[in-house]
């Protein structure tokens, strides 16, 4: 029986050759074309044909938001480019923005990638019947034939959405928008973008994302205007994606906390009693990093194989001297036994250049340096042990993320931090955001606490911190730590 996930293309898919037939000639006919016209047509065409049902425009009542939320490889981009191309068509001139995290992604991604507007567009359709005629790479600006052009912003310079003008808007992977933690406060990407869409009578904006618990994704799905929500998982379109993909990818993250986010697009929240949130490791987050005078790699290792065994957690960080901050550079956590850890880690250590590894040895002991030995005789290795509880290994490095739940925040500020994110880990973060004290503490957030904890308290070196109270009074830690009311303290 149909489903509502498949499209018509699927169903005529499955009928046997002569139903095929038959059916091409009785649908040419009606068109009064040709069985050839009519393939070469089908082969563009998108509702009616190659969308599924959640992947059509809507209709009925008016709207002036299209959300859909859908998990990776779901179909988000071409339903996008889908979707602008048809605008395009309809109503010649007009003006389409595409708002995309980064240049590189609205580029790459939304304009020449796979399932971008160059592969849905007919040379016919575009200026000068050819790509070389309607496409400005470097000004990321797509002109048709009919005079309607598309435009290429980021969220890397949100002022570029300022005084443009446009009817319609297609908004890709906006969670992940460098200010969404801003949500659609004036000046950020979001608000930029709305104060241009005033051209025609019903200015229209699609959002394509992958939610995450951010101000912005909570901002946009409380908006008043009429809207329509869409919400997906990734598995509705495994027909179009690698035959493999199920086994790794789908099969590896089902049922986990990033699966729900990355795969059925479930908006996450932040868990009572969790030492870190979404919003500040949001605030926590930067696109580059400064020189670095001591890079170390983490590694929380698994002594087992198998499909029941758990992760090795891999972080990538470095020190600033000079700034006094942390970097988390990398997660480089994999599965697999004792010797694929081992050789993710040397690997991470050589591509980042990076001082030590930093290891803890609970389990396997002093195997865990001789695992990393094998890969690599001469790599440095520091083998640490976890004397102490989850908790009280854990609440040290939080602390370094300043704003902890549960801390005031003065006019809306955040404390500053001692710890920033190089760009995005999804796994990780969502490890740190869900992980409570009573619960195992999970790979990569161990990983992450060795490897923060070298660099920024490690034993014999002495820094000030601020205590996370009213008291600004500097608290001096030194070696291995515990928490005594809002200080840390030396254990001895």
């Amino acid at each position: 029986m149909p489903q509502p996930t498949d499209s018509p293309l699927k169903l005529f898919a499955s009928l046997i050759a002569d139903q095929q037939r038959k059916l091409l000639e009785r649908t040419a006919k009606a068109e009064n074309v040709t069985v050839d016209q009519l393939k070469a047509e089908l082969a563009y065409r998108w509702e009616g044909w190659r969308a599924r049902q959640a992947q059509c425009e809507p209709a009925g009542e008016p709207w002036t938001f299209w959300i859909i939320l859908a998990g990776r490889g779901w179909g988000k981009t071409l339903t996008g480019a889908e979707w602008v191309r048809k605008k395009a068509l309809l109503h010649p001139g007009c003006r389409i923005a595409l708002v995309a995290p980064t240049v590189a992604d609205g580029r790459d991604t939304m304009v020449e990638g796979e399932t971008g507007l160059l592969s849905v567009l007919r040379e016919s359709e575009l200026r000068g019947g050819n790509r070389d005629d309607a496409w400005n790479r470097s000004m990321g600006e797509l002109f048709l034939a009919n005079g309607s052009r598309f435009k290429v912003f980021s969220s890397e310079k949100p002022n570029r959405l300022r005084g443009p003008q446009h009817h319609y808007a297609w908004c890709d992977e906006a969670s992940s928008w460098e200010d969404a933690s801003d949500g659609n406060v004036l000046e950020t990407t979001w608000s930029n973008m709305l104060l241009g869409l005033r051209l025609g009578d019903a200015p229209q904006c699609l959002v394509t994302t992958t939610p995450k618990p951010n101000r912005l994704t909570k901002d946009i799905l409380a908006t008043t205007a009429p809207r329509v929500i869409v919400h997906r998982p990734t598995w509705d379109n495994l027909d179009n994606l690698a035959g493999t993909f199920y086994e790794h990818v789908i099969a590896e993250f089902k049922g986990t906390r990033a699966g729900l986010q990355e795969l059925e697009a479930r908006l996450l929240e932040d868990v009572e009693g969790a030492l870190w949130t979404a919003k500040r490791l949001d605030e926590c987050r930067v696109g580059t990093h400064p020189q670095l005078d001591r890079i170390v790699v983490g590694v929380d290792p698994n002594i087992t194989s198998g499909v029941a065994a758990n992760d090795a957690g891999i972080i990538v960080a470095g020190r600033s001297n000079h700034h006094r901050k942390a970097y988390v550079l990398a997660d480089r956590t994999t599965s697999g036994g004792p010797l694929a850890w081992a050789q993710a880690a040397v690997a991470a250590y050589h591509n980042f250049e990076a001082d030590l590894i930093v290891a803890e040895a609970n389990q396997g002991g002093e195997m865990v340096q001789i695992t990393l030995r094998t890969v690599d005789r001469n790599v440095p290795v520091k083998l640490v042990h976890a004397s102490r509880g989850k908790r009280t290994r854990a609440e040290p490095i939080a602390a370094l993320y300043g704003a902890s739940p549960g801390d005031e925040v003065a006019g809306g500020v955040a404390k500053p931090t001692d710890v920033f994110h190089v760009g995005a880990f999804p796994e990780l973060e969502v490890e740190m955001t869900t992980w409570v004290p009573s619960d195992e503490s999970p790979d990569r957030m161990d990983a992450l606490v060795w490897a923060l904890n070298d660099l920024m308290v490690a034993a014999g070196g002495v820094r000030g911190f601020t205590k996370r109270s009213s008291d600004t009074e500097p608290v001096t830690i030194r070696g291995d730590l515990r928490l005594v009311g809002s200080q840390y303290v030396d254990k001895t």
